[in-house]
């Protein structure tokens, strides 16, 4: 463990955070479910599914703008005021009529009226269907501690008020506890890995938790493909963050090997950026992969989402 970093490495590894995960998305949109890349093939493609040019990110990254948004105004999201208002925004954007939505988002997002109904909606589809245990709200994860950074307590509470609006089985809701705990530890100078929730998920899961990630560090990341299941998202991700530790450009080789797992790698690289760019910082993301970064909502690009990052941490500054 490392000492914490100064003021302004916070602010810069809670930027890396939320850059660091648009510019994974946006890398992984080029080879969604095609054949794998070799990692140092990678590069900024047109979207295979959304069918936006190149560096324009996809739902994992609109949807975590909603998170971010709400974090930066309201200081919190843990309240029900701010799980409706993300809820509202993740409405919003739907009914923009995006080209790519995750098949339990779009059944969730379809049947509510406003963001109050998300949770309920959630539940019911979890209680219907058998794939509800995807990786949708983990790859909208990387922006959820910024509000709450050092605060287990809130840490917790916010992961898992955010999975639940669309993803309300166990497995996501961990999920997103443990990488949410992962981001905190990187913004304060620990690259932990997901390890560092541990000790917020149920003590029953507790094991089922460790043996996962302990695969993830001993297996080649090429083997946690597919990886639409909420549980090998997070082990491919981390699988890749973990096999390119000691790589000199490590957040460009870890999103790089992210990718090259294959099929769901906007997501997965997503994810992996996150971590990788809360412990590296907005600096060790290549200028090439910040530029032409854009999306929903319309006018969007790596500089609006600076802002957001900015103002999401200092929400949480005892110096405000």
């Amino acid at each position: 463990m490392t000492d914490l970093p100064r003021a302004h490495d916070v602010v810069s590894r809670a930027i890396g955070a939320v850059i660091g995960s648009a510019a994974g998305d946006a890398l992984g949109a080029g080879y969604e479910f095609q054949a794998a890349p070799q990692p140092l093939d990678v590069m900024m493609l047109p979207g295979v599914l959304t069918r936006e040019p190149a560096g324009h990110w996809t739902d994992d990254t609109a949807m975590a703008i909603a998170i971010l948004e709400v974090a930066a105004r309201n200081g919190t999201l843990t309240t029900p005021e701010a799980s409706v208002a993300v809820g509202d925004r993740f409405l919003e954007w739907f009914r923009s009529d995006p080209n790519d939505v995750g098949g339990l988002t779009k059944a969730v997002l379809s049947q509510a009226a406003t963001g109050a109904d998300l949770p309920r909606v959630a539940a019911i589809e979890m209680s219907r269907s058998s794939k509800s245990a995807g990786n949708g709200s983990l790859m909208r994860t990387g922006p959820v501690a910024l509000a709450h950074l050092g605060d287990d307590a809130q840490l917790n509470a916010a992961a898992r008020a955010m999975s639940v609006l669309t993803h309300a089985h166990p497995d996501a809701v961990e999920a997103c506890v443990l990488w949410t705990a992962a981001v905190d530890r990187a913004i304060a100078g620990s690259l932990e890995g997901p390890r560092a929730g541990l000790h917020l998920v149920d003590e029953g899961r507790r094991e089922f938790w460790s043996a996962r990630i302990t695969e993830a560090e001993i297996r080649s990341p090429r083997e946690f493909n597919p990886n639409g299941y909420v549980v090998t998202a997070l082990q491919a991700a981390w699988s890749a963050i973990f096999a390119t530790e000691r790589a000199s450009d490590h957040f460009e080789a870890g999103l790089r090997q992210a990718v090259a797992i294959g099929y769901d790698t906007d997501t997965v690289a997503a994810i992996a950026g996150a971590l990788l760019g809360a412990y590296y910082g907005q600096s060790a993301i290549p200028p090439e992969w910040r530029r032409g970064l854009a999306g929903w909502p319309v006018g969007f690009g790596a500089d609006e989402l600076e802002v957001l990052a900015i103002q999401a941490e200092r929400s949480n500054s005892p110096e405000d």
